[in-house]
């Protein structure tokens, strides 16, 4: 069975605690579980990893890479504007990369507009609250054939 791999940057722990307007009122364990079954449903094993530790994400990017996982689906976070060490380990990667956020991030602060992640995801979705994950793995599904 493939395996899709689901990233989840800094601060996303917080997601139903942390400004509910923009993120909800879901919590990443209600996400995360939500992948998981609809993963099932699509004949694939979704694993899902958060960290607030930018060496930490790197590092299981790295261990992806030796795994072979099928696909990545990664919510980095305010990472994703800035962080090109992150983006230099998500480019070693063979498998493709579907980049997804809860809030429209074009909607937003000027500095949310960039993502360093984009020229190297297949597609990015954002602004559907958690469903931008199930979109997310659901596009990652298709584009593993």
């Amino acid at each position: 069975m493939k395996t899709i791999l689901v990233l989840n940057g800094i601060n996303l722990n917080m997601f139903g605690k942390r400004d509910p307007a923009q993120y909800g009122t879901a919590t990443l364990a209600e996400i995360d579980a939500a992948v998981v079954a609809l993963g099932a449903e699509l004949g694939v094993q979704v694993e899902c990893f958060q960290t607030n530790h930018e060496g930490e994400m790197v590092e299981r990017i790295h261990r992806a890479f030796e795994e072979g996982v099928a696909a990545v689906v990664i919510n980095a976070g305010a990472w994703t504007h800035y962080s090109y060490g992150l983006r230099d380990a998500l480019a070693i990667l063979k498998a493709p990369i579907v980049e997804v956020h809860m809030s429209n991030i074009h909607a937003r602060e000027a500095f949310r507009h960039q993502s360093v992640l984009a020229e190297i995801a297949k597609g990015q979705i954002c602004g559907f609250g958690p469903d931008s994950y199930l979109l997310g793995l659901r596009a990652a599904v298709n584009l593993i054939g």
